[in-house]
C-alpha cells in the first residue's frame, strides 16, 4: 500500500484566517454582536484636576439628563473598590475622595443609548482642593522620589572599582519618550447578566482570566460566577493587559444592577486619557572602557515614569534592566530601577513591555563609546558581543547558552552591503552642504518568557466531533499577531488535517481556566505546547483503540493528508473517528503546559528568568534637512531569528509591524501633558503614528531561515510578537550619523526619543553652537 504524501502544515505561510472577513468587512468584534433587547450604555465621568481632594460632586444634572437611567458611583460597587493587578489597593474603579491624574474616572453613567449617557457625563460638577501635582520623572525626583513599587538591583562584579581604573570613562543622561498604544479597536466591554450571581461579559482583554477575577471582586462573587469570552481584538500590544479590567468591570455593575446588558466603549480622546502607556525613562549612565572600546563596567539608573498606582511598573522597570545589556556581555554592572509616582495616568504593559527602553541605553553606550574613540559603532558593537564559550553570563546571571548574534550581523552586514553604504555615506555627506545622511547597523538579543513564573503556563481545549472536525480553545487570545492560526496548524499537522477542518473558538474562561495573558511574546511557545499537549491524549487513546483495526502493531499508526493509516489498512478520518465514538473512545481532551527549567528570585537579582532568547539585527539608512531637521527614512535591511518558523507569512508581518511601530515610538509619537495634567496628545490630530507613506520605499525582511530553537519549544520555533520592535533602534543610530556628520563626528549628538524634527534641528544647532561651526 503506497502512502499518501506528507506535508507538514506547520512551517507553511497560510494566510491569516480572519485576513478575508477583515477585508470584507465582516469579521466581528465586540461592538459588532447583536445587541439583547433593552441593552443600555456605560459612559465614564472623568476628573479635571491632576492631583485633589474631591470637597462636593453635583451628579443631579447628570442624573436628570436625558436618556440616563443611573449614574454609578463608589456606593454601587459590592466588592472592594480597587482594580490593582498587583494586590496593592491602589487603583479605585471610581475615585471618591481624592482624584490623582487629570483623566482619573470618579463616575460612571447608564443611558438608552451611547450619545446620552456620553453627554450627560459632561454635566458633573464637582469642586477640588487642589493639591501639589508632579508630571514628570524630573519633577517626581524633585519632590521626593515616591516610588510606587519597589525597586530592583542587578549586580555583577565592582562596578564602582572597575569605573575608577577603566582608561576610559564618560556620563551622561538619556531621555526616552512614552507611547499610546493606538490600537484600532478602542477599550471596550459587552455585560450580559444571567441568573443568581452569573454575569457574562464580553471584554477586548489581552488577559480573560484577570478581567473574570476583577468583575468577581467588584461583583463580590465567586470566579465561576463570571464567564469572559473574546474571539479578537483591533489591536492590543499590551494595551489592554490591564487596562481593560476598569472597562468590564463598570460594565458588569451597571448590567448586575439593573439586570439589563450594558455596553461601555470610550471615544478615542477619553480612552487615550484615561489608560496607559508605554513608561518613558529617565537613564542617567556611566561607562568604563578601554581603548579598543570593550566596556569594562557600566553603572545606570533607570528613573521612570509610572504614574499614579503600580498597574505593571515593578516588571516593566524590572525589564527594563534585564535588557539593558542587549547582546553585550558587562564584565562589571549595577542596574537600578526607580520606579517613580506621578501624578499621571498609570503607565502599563507595551509591546517588549520595558525591554526596548533599556535596549536603547545600550545602544546609546556603544554610540558613545564609537564617537569617543573615532570608530564605526558597528566595530565597538562586535567587540563587545557576548561570547559563546566564555563572557556569556548576563547582569541577572543567566549563562548565554544560545548566542546566535555574531552570525546574524555578519550575515545581515554582507547582505545589506553595510560596509560599502557606509563609505558612501561617509562620501556624500563631506560635498553635501544641505542633505546628510546616516547609516547604523543594530543588533536585538530579547529574553523569552514571564519573569513572573508562575505565568508560564496554558491551557488547550480539543474536541473531535462524530463526523471527524476538529473544535478548538486554547488560552490565548488573538489580536491580529495570527496566534489561533498557529496553533490551528498544530492541531491540523497533529491529525494530518486540512487547516479548513479545525475550527478556533473564542477565548473563553468557561473553557480554559486560569489562563495567563496573552504577552511576553509566548502566546505561540505555552498555547502551542498546550494544544500539543492535549493531541498527544486524544492520539494516545485512539492509538490504543487501532490495535483491535490491525494486525500490526498499533505504533504505525499515521495520520497523514486526511486519511489515518493503521498498520495495513487504511481509513478516512472521519470514518475513522466514527468507529472510535461507537468504541467509546474519548474525543476530547484538556491540554496543559508550563515552561520548563526557568527560575528568578528578585531579593537576589538572580536566576534564569527566560527559557531562550530570540535575536536580530536591523540596518537603517537615512537622510536629514540640515536646514529644517526633517528626515526621511529610505531603506531598512532586517534579519531576524524566529527560529524554525511556524508561518513565515505570519512571521514576517509581525517583524514588518513591530519594526514600524518601534520606529514610531522612536521618532513621531510624543506624549505631551499641559502643565496643569491635561494630555495635550490624545486625537490623531496632536498625536502622530507612522501611516503607510512612513514605510521606508526599500524595506527588506528575512528569516534566518537556518536557526532552530535549540530549547523544547513547539516546533522549533521562536517567539517574534515583541523582539522585531527594537530593530528600530538603527534607526536612531543612523540619524545621529546624520547629525553628527554637521562637525565631522566629533562628538555625540546624544539624541533623546522621539527624535523628532525639532529635536533633529536643535541637535544640529547644539553641535554646531558648542563647536563653533556654521
Amino acid at each position: 500500500m503506497s502512502s499518501p504524501k506528507k506535508h507538514d502544515i506547520v512551517h507553511s505561510s497560510i494566510i491569516h484566517d480572519s485576513a478575508a472577513k477583515q477585508v470584507a468587512g465582516c469579521a466581528e468584534y465586540i461592538d459588532d454582536m447583536a445587541e439583547p433587547a433593552g441593552t443600555c450604555h456605560a459612559y465614564l465621568g472623568l476628573s479635571e484636576c491632576a492631583h485633589g481632594t474631591i470637597k462636593s460632586i453635583d451628579l443631579g444634572a447628570v442624573a436628570a439628563a436625558n436618556g440616563v437611567i443611573c449614574v454609578l458611583t463608589e456606593a454601587d460597587i459590592v466588592g472592594p473598590n480597587d482594580i490593582s493587578p498587583t494586590g496593592l489597593k491602589d487603583e479605585p474603579i471610581f475615585a471618591s475622595k481624592i482624584v490623582s491624574f487629570f483623566g482619573q474616572p470618579i463616575f460612571g453613567v447608564i443611558a438608552e443609548t451611547r450619545d446620552q449617557a456620553r453627554r450627560a457625563a459632561k454635566l458633573v460638577k464637582v469642586k477640588y482642593e487642589v493639591l501639589p501635582h508632579h508630571l514628570s520623572v524630573e519633577a517626581a525626583l524633585e519632590n521626593g522620589a515616591e516610588l510606587v513599587t519597589k525597586p530592583l538591583t542587578l549586580k555583577r562584579g565592582d562596578s564602582t572599582t572597575e569605573l575608577a581604573n577603566a582608561p576610559h570613562r564618560l556620563s551622561s543622561t538619556l531621555e526616552i519618550g512614552g507611547q499610546d498604544h493606538f490600537y484600532l479597536e478602542g477599550q471596550i466591554a459587552f455585560a450580559i447578566p444571567g441568573e443568581d450571581d452569573d454575569v457574562l461579559v464580553y471584554s477586548s482583554t489581552q488577559h480573560p482570566s484577570e478581567v473574570q477575577h476583577m468583575v468577581a471582586h467588584a461583583l463580590g462573587v465567586k470566579n465561576n460566577a463570571v464567564t469572559v469570552k473574546i474571539r479578537r481584538m483591533g489591536g492590543g500590544f499590551g494595551g489592554k493587559e490591564t487596562q481593560s479590567n476598569l472597562f468590564a468591570v463598570v460594565a458588569a455593575i451597571g448590567a448586575k444592577k439593573l439586570d439589563r446588558a450594558v455596553k461601555i466603549r470610550p471615544d478615542r480622546d477619553d480612552d487615550m486619557v484615561a489608560t496607559g502607556k508605554r513608561h518613558d525613562f529617565v537613564v542617567d549612565y556611566d561607562i568604563g572602557f578601554d581603548d579598543t572600546g570593550k566596556i569594562l563596567a557600566l553603572e545606570a539608573n533607570f528613573a521612570a515614569r509610572c504614574g499614579f498606582s503600580a498597574d505593571l511598573s515593578g516588571p516593566v522597570t524590572d525589564r527594563a534592566l534585564f535588557h539593558a545589556d542587549n547582546a553585550y556581555y558587562l564584565p562589571a554592572v549595577t542596574l537600578t530601577s526607580q520606579p517613580l509616582k506621578t501624578n499621571t495616568v498609570s503607565n502599563t504593559a507595551f509591546r517588549g513591555f520595558g525591554g526596548p527602553q533599556g535596549i536603547l541605553l545600550a545602544e546609546r553606550m556603544i554610540e558613545e563609546i564609537a564617537y569617543a574613540l573615532k570608530k564605526d559603532p558597528l566595530e565597538i558593537r562586535k567587540a563587545n558581543f557576548y561570547g559563546t564559550k566564555s563572557n556569556n553570563i548576563t547582569p541577572y546571571h543567566q549563562e548565554v547558552t544560545d548566542n546566535i548574534i555574531h552570525r546574524i550581523v555578519d550575515e545581515l552586514e554582507i547582505s545589506s552591503d553595510y560596509q560599502a553604504r557606509r563609505a558612501a555615506v561617509l562620501a556624500h555627506n563631506k560635498t553635501s552642504a544641505i542633505i546628510k545622511r546616516g547609516i547604523a547597523l543594530t543588533p536585538v538579543k530579547f529574553g523569552i518568557s514571564f519573569t513572573a513564573t508562575w505565568y508560564n503556563q496554558a491551557g488547550a481545549l480539543i474536541h473531535i466531533y462524530q463526523d471527524g472536525s476538529i473544535q478548538l480553545n486554547h488560552g490565548g487570545t488573538e489580536m491580529g499577531q495570527g496566534l489561533n492560526l498557529k496553533i490551528a496548524q498544530i492541531v491540523a499537522s497533529e491529525f494530518g488535517l486540512p487547516i479548513s477542518e479545525i475550527k478556533i473558538t473564542a477565548t473563553a474562561t468557561d473553557k480554559v481556566p486560569n489562563t495567563s495573558a496573552t504577552a511576553a511574546s509566548s502566546g505561540s511557545d505555552l498555547n502551542g505546547m498546550a494544544a500539543l499537549n492535549a493531541c498527544q491524549q486524544i492520539k494516545a487513546r485512539l492509538a490504543e483503540f487501532a490495535i483491535n483495526l490491525s494486525s500490526e502493531k498499533a505504533g504505525s499508526l499515521e495520520y497523514v493528508q486526511g486519511e489515518v493509516l493503521v498498520g495495513d489498512k487504511r481509513f478516512a478520518f472521519a470514518d475513522f473517528i466514527k468507529q472510535a465514538y461507537m468504541a467509546r473512545v474519548q474525543l476530547s481532551a484538556a491540554g496543559f503546559y508550563k515552561t520548563p527549567d526557568i527560575h528568578w528570585d528578585r531579593e537576589k537579582g538572580q536566576g534564569r528568568p527566560f527559557f531562550y532568547y530570540a535575536y536580530g539585527a536591523s540596518v537603517s539608512e537615512v537622510a536629514i534637512d540640515t536646514l529644517t531637521g526633517e528626515y526621511r527614512i529610505e531603506r531598512v535591511d532586517i534579519l531576524h531569528d524566529v527560529g524554525k518558523s511556524l508561518n513565515p507569512a505570519i512571521d514576517i508581518g509581525q517583524i514588518e509591524g513591530g519594526f514600524v511601530q518601534g520606529m514610531g515610538w522612536l521618532t513621531s509619537e510624543e506624549l505631551v501633558w499641559h502643565a496643569d495634567g491635561r494630555l495635550l496628545s490624545h486625537a490623531p490630530s496632536t498625536y502622530k503614528i507612522p501611516l503607510a507613506s512612513d514605510v521606508p520605499p526599500i524595506f527588506n525582511v528575512n528569516l534566518a531561515e537556518w536557526s532552530s530553537n535549540p530549547e523544547r519549544t513547539i516546533r522549533r520555533s521562536k517567539a517574534v510578537g515583541e523582539p522585531p520592535l527594537m530593530l528600530a533602534s538603527s534607526v536612531v543610530e543612523a540619524l545621529s550619523m546624520a547629525v553628527a556628520s554637521v562637525v565631522d563626528y566629533e562628538s555625540c549628538p546624544r539624541l533623546n526619543t522621539p527624535v523628532t524634527p525639532e529635536r533633529v534641528l536643535l541637535a544640529l544647532t547644539d553641535l554646531q553652537n558648542s563647536s563653533g561651526s556654521s
